[in-house]
């Protein structure tokens, strides 16, 4: 039910030349690495919470944000960014930073958090990264980046590279194909809807015939994304609960999130012309509502809507309004519901493939839980005898904190960037032998499966 889209024996054993090697800072030495704690998980498993938490028991506990939708100025409702009054006093870093018009990359994630994280350091504090967003905590870790790598490249005009090849500078669905014609290692290496990259790849190739995969060899393809080469040594805290936990928590923080405003937010931010593909935009929560403000604009043009400055966007009571309203809350909560499981998958595939060794800590009964301190005793606790084992180096405490902290062998680079594809499930990407594994054990590609199984059987 599944093919390969490309081959990672393809992958070339060549070295990076002296020239891109010059180029990467290499981690210090483990003995003088200096400690960071990281507490990650998927949405609404309580990272933040987690974070202020910690700074009640270690001095000079300072949160720098890694979330890639926190990092905007406003929509502080849909980014859930931790209000003033829940931060207890606790310093925070990169919230609210960046013009939601501009693009902001992992390599500018990591060129804006290291100076914070070591300016903390120098102080003598402990700073705790909340991620929020894999990447740019991988972007952290690891030393190699594709926008480090390519960074010298001169920059060419794409849709001079698309003219040359008969291509629309808008048809991104045979960009992608283009560049598996020419690059198949590098396309199996991104998703198909990864424009961004997809284009960053063929502005390289048109500048200077270069192959991106060219950048992912040797050294890079080794050490890509793997702790052990980090200039952090760095504590990971996974905060963890049931699905059908973090389902139900997604779907009242949502009905939330409408009651504190959530729609006045979007609109302020709404331009019917504006891709959902850079900067704030793209962030679950704005293009679900794309119909409802279509229509919203257009009557409030016509003098059809009349609202004061005490009107709220949710007090509206027009028909057709309230259908596309609640046809769009149900999509978000949907998609915020599909990336919990994204979210869980790539922490699943970061300890099983890059032996990043998270300590995987169960929320689940703290969350079912009404004594008052049950957080603090299935949570809190557990994570601070982590803590305080790691910054001691007590590796046999860390050990026995009720915690389970994953040890899996290394990955081929075959079974890291092979892709698949399912072709029972409507054609759907997956990443590397470990993402092809969990998908086949899902439930929805086992009925997808037994169905045309069922089908096959009639036609025979």
């Amino acid at each position: 039910m599944a093919h390969l889209a490309a081959s990672a024996s393809q992958l070339p054993n060549l070295n990076l030349d002296p020239a891109e090697e010059a180029s990467h800072s290499p981690p210090p030495p483990e003995s003088t690495r200096r400690k960071v704690v990281v507490v990650m998980g998927a949405t609404g498993a309580g990272k933040s919470r987690l974070a202020v938490d910690l700074a009640g028991h270690f001095a000079g506990v300072e949160v720098v944000s890694a979330d890639s939708m926190q990092v905007y100025c406003g929509i502080d409702v849909l980014t859930n960014k931790v209000p003033l009054q829940q931060q207890n006093g606790v310093p925070h870093h990169l919230l609210s930073i960046i013009d939601p018009s501009v693009e902001f990359t992992c390599r500018d994630f990591r060129d804006h958090a290291v100076p914070i994280i070591e300016g903390i350091l120098d102080r003598g504090g402990l700073p705790v990264i909340v991620g929020g967003t894999n990447f740019y905590i991988q972007a952290l870790v690891s030393p190699f980046l594709f926008d480090d790598m390519a960074e010298d490249i001169p920059d060419c005009t794409l849709s001079d590279h698309l003219i040359e090849i008969g291509l629309d500078n808008d048809d991104e669905a045979n960009m992608y194909e283009h560049l598996k014609k020419i690059d198949p290692v590098a396309a199996q290496r991104i998703h198909p809807n990864n424009h961004r990259k997809i284009r960053r790849f063929l502005e390289l190739y048109g500048s200077t015939g270069t192959l991106p995969s060219d950048l992912f060899q040797g050294q890079a393809t080794e050490k890509w994304g793997r702790p052990s080469n980090s200039r952090f040594d760095c504590c990971f805290l996974w905060v963890d609960a049931d699905l059908h936990v973090l389902d139900r928590y997604v779907n009242e923080r949502v009905d939330c999130m409408i009651d504190d405003g959530l729609l006045d937010e979007v609109c302020n931010i709404y331009d019917r012309d504006a891709t959902y593909t850079q900067g704030l935009r793209q962030a679950i929560g704005v293009r679900e509502f794309d119909e409802f403000f279509t229509l919203y604009f257009t009557q409030k043009e016509a003098g059809e809507i009349k609202m004061d400055s005490c009107t709220s966007m949710a007090d509206l009571h027009d028909d057709n309004l309230k259908s596309l309203l609640d046809k769009a809350v149900s999509q978000l909560k949907a998609n915020t519901r599909r990336l919990v499981r994204r979210q869980r998958r790539r922490l699943h595939r970061l300890n099983e493939d890059f032996e990043w060794n998270l300590h995987h800590i169960d929320a689940t009964e703290a969350f079912y839980s009404s004594a008052v301190d049950s957080w603090n005793m299935k949570v809190v606790k557990h994570c601070v005898d982590i803590v305080r084992g790691f910054l001691s180096r007590d590796t046999t405490l860390a050990s026995k904190d009720g915690s389970n902290v994953f040890r899996s062998p290394r990955m081929s680079s075959r079974e890291l960037w092979t892709q698949y594809v399912c072709e029972a499930c409507d054609n759907r990407v997956l990443r590397g032998a470990h993402e092809w594994e969990q998908h086949k054990q899902g439930r929805c590609h086992r009925k997808r499966v037994q169905r045309l199984k069922q089908k096959t059987r009639r036609v025979h």
